[in-house]
């Protein structure tokens, strides 16, 4: 593992810079949330996505990823948006290696993750983005590849592209133990929220919860993140 200093904080992560904001309340809320769904079942690695671009996804995942972190767990942040990455730019570290390099054999995986600024939080980039990123997320080295870091980390955070658009986040549900689907409120029509769900019960995922994104919280026009159970 390699340690990094962020070289901007443009994409703070507000558990991290501002706990006791309204918005750090409601990322360590759905954290519980979380935890309260797997009372017969450990959830280990969580899928974090949305029914299309710009709905806030991989905000919420590296928030979701540090509230893990905060509780003494040891957490890796997988950057698996191989075709727009954005979690190198929050932490402000370096996009050349990643999780591209790990999955086409290039390098092991100790060499390409790095240690964040957010004590217990690692994070693995998505790397070079690749011709082929759905055959790459559904290759078995990406499934050996789950299975050996869930034996270095208690909790693994995934940020996966959006369901619509392409397969890729139907992949890698697959891969996980539960999915986070965030929605962009008032953004967002119904009928894709419906879509984007429907085609993770294509693949039996286990949808945790919906992320309503943008809601008003007050008159004042705060805004926060509220988990809601699915039905």
């Amino acid at each position: 593992m390699s340690n990094f200093t962020p070289k901007s904080n443009k994409r703070p992560i507000v558990v991290h810079s501002n706990p006791k904001s309204p918005a750090s309340e409601a990322y360590r809320n759905l954290r519980t949330n979380i935890q309260f769904s797997a009372i017969d079942e450990q959830v280990r690695t969580i899928m974090v996505t949305s029914a299309g671009p710009g709905e806030g996804k991989s905000t919420t995942s590296c928030n979701l990823a540090a509230t893990y972190a905060q509780t003494e767990q040891k957490v890796l942040l997988i950057d698996a948006d191989l075709r727009k990455p954005t979690v190198h730019h929050t932490f402000g570290c370096s996009n050349r290696f990643g999780l591209t390099h790990v999955l086409t054999n290039q390098c092991q995986y100790k060499e390409v993750i790095l240690e964040s600024y957010v004590p217990n939080l690692s994070i693995l980039p998505a790397g070079a983005i690749p011709p082929n990123p759905s055959e790459l997320l559904a290759s078995n080295r990406m499934r050996a590849f789950i299975d050996e870091i869930k034996k270095e980390f208690d909790i693994i955070i995934i940020d996966s592209p959006p369901v619509i658009a392409v397969t890729d986040a139907q992949i890698v549900a697959t891969r996980c133990d539960g999915v986070v689907l965030v929605v962009d409120y008032g953004n967002v029509k119904i009928a894709q929220a419906q879509k984007a769900k429907e085609k993770l019960e294509h693949v039996n995922a286990r949808i945790l919860g919906v992320v309503m994104n943008n809601v008003k919280r007050s008159v004042k026009d705060e805004y926060y993140y509220y988990y809601g159970e699915n039905s």
